[in-house]
């Protein structure tokens, strides 16, 4: 399947979903307003971290390796109980350690212990949860584009109803128990679709580790597990260092920002799961991954910046539409959050060859670098600038992301695709 029609088809999944999370800001910005989306965004953080670790954050590896061995179901099969047992031991782990913890994390993430109960909740749903992202994974690296599609379309028409209902009812605290238990519900939607598969099956899900493919799996969780601690974390600080120093509502402004930025984006990081990572992973030709890459820019980066300046001009009415008037003061942050969101999309385009072609070490080192340039950026911007700063740091941080990637994979001695083709084939 091409790109273009990947883009179509996943496309469907990709408007619905978006529609579905912006009719969930809007309700969230009518029922908790800015400070809520504070609260919001700290125990979303805290969600991505835990399924990280439950999982042992090896979903990406699932899809690289159950597309590379497409001609080969005994080895598709033992990647996936593999997986699936990883899953099921981190999901109680994990699980225990929450219901254990419940009013400690509710102080840190939501700054009130008497929210320890979401804890709970989650806790209580997080085999679900996880198990729902493995099949997606699988079904990814299938390339069953169809099911893979109906699924996600079923996904976000359950967290649209849980959350409406959850959050109407009982307010902030509604809102945070249908964020815990909305993904672990949509299994079931998950395992209905896939259920009369020819490859499903229990026994091709729990069972026996294979040793070799276990020690696969675990670089890409090295790098998976960086990438959603570091991300989170930093996302968290920032926040909470907003939240601090120009206030509550400020800190929901900029969480408000960045779900508007993630909506936005969403299409095209999508297509680059979907459509560029299984391809990546499939081609051991240097020659045939640049001309991916080349396509993916050509196709992506031309559509992204149009829709981004399109946002902009009718910034105004975005807010009204999706948030309130007390919103309003998001305006100031769209040109750079928009800008920044340009820039890391370009940027991704070439972190998907690291993460295809397992470049654990160097993956490793750009993450952690420059989401720490980021924060270093945002609290020197924000003390200058105020909120305004953190969307100026945004998109800075992601210029010289941008410039970086593009230095490691066509002009560096020891990444260039030119220079090091072995590393490629």
């Amino acid at each position: 399947m091409t790109l273009i029609k990947t883009s179509l088809l996943n496309g469907v999944a990709v408007i619905i979903k978006m529609l579905t999370m912006l009719s969930i800001n809007k309700i969230l910005a009518i029922y908790v307003g800015p400070s809520g989306y504070a609260a919001i965004g700290n125990f979303q953080n805290a969600v991505q971290m835990s399924t990280a670790l439950a999982s042992g954050a090896i979903n990406k590896g699932v899809t690289k390796y159950t597309a590379e061995y497409h001609g080969d179901e005994v080895k598709q099969y033992a990647v996936w109980r593999t997986a699936g047992t990883i899953s099921l031991v981190g999901s109680v782990i994990v699980a225990i350690s929450l219901i254990g913890f419940n009013k400690f994390l509710a102080g840190w993430f939501l700054k009130d212990e008497s929210l320890g109960s979401i804890f709970i909740w989650f806790a209580a749903t997080l085999v679900l949860f996880v198990f729902n992202t493995l099949l997606l994974a699988v079904l990814n690296g299938k390339k069953e584009i169809h099911r893979y599609v109906m699924a996600n379309i079923a996904g976000s028409l359950f967290a649209l109803a849980v959350t409406t209902v959850m959050t109407v009812k009982l307010g902030l605290y509604g809102a945070l128990v249908a964020l815990a238990i909305y993904q672990s519900l949509t299994f079931f939607a998950t395992l209905a679709i896939i259920y009369k598969t020819s490859w499903f099956g229990l026994r091709n899900f729990i069972g026996a580790v294979d040793r070799f493919i276990l020690k696969n799996l675990l670089r890409y969780s090295l790098m998976a597990l960086v990438s959603v601690a570091v991300g989170p974390a930093v996302n968290f600080l920032i926040r909470t260092y907003i939240f601090d120093n120009v206030g509550a509502d400020s800190a929901g402004l900029w969480e408000a920002m960045q779900r508007l930025g993630g909506a936005y984006i969403m299409f095209f990081t999508s297509v680059l799961s979907v459509y560029l990572l299984p391809k990546l992973s499939e081609t051991k030709n240097v020659k045939l991954i640049v001309n991916e890459i080349v396509n993916a820019w050509y196709l992506l980066v031309p559509v992204s910046i149009a829709a981004a300046v399109f946002i902009y001009l009718i910034r105004d009415n975005v807010i009204l539409l999706l948030f309130s008037d007390s919103f309003a003061k998001m305006g100031d942050l769209f040109l750079w959050h928009f800008a920044g969101e340009v820039l890391r999309l370009t940027a991704w385009i070439l972190t998907f060859v690291m993460i295809s072609k397992s470049m654990v070490m160097i993956f490793i080192k750009t993450e952690v670098i420059f989401n720490a340039f980021y924060f270093v950026l945002t609290v020197v911007f924000v003390d200058s600038y105020g909120l305004v700063g953190a969307a100026m740091s945004y998109a800075l941080s992601g210029l010289i992301y941008i410039i970086s990637m593009v230095y490691i994979f066509f002009l560096s001695n020891k990444y260039s695709f030119h220079k090091n083709r072995d590393i490629y084939e």
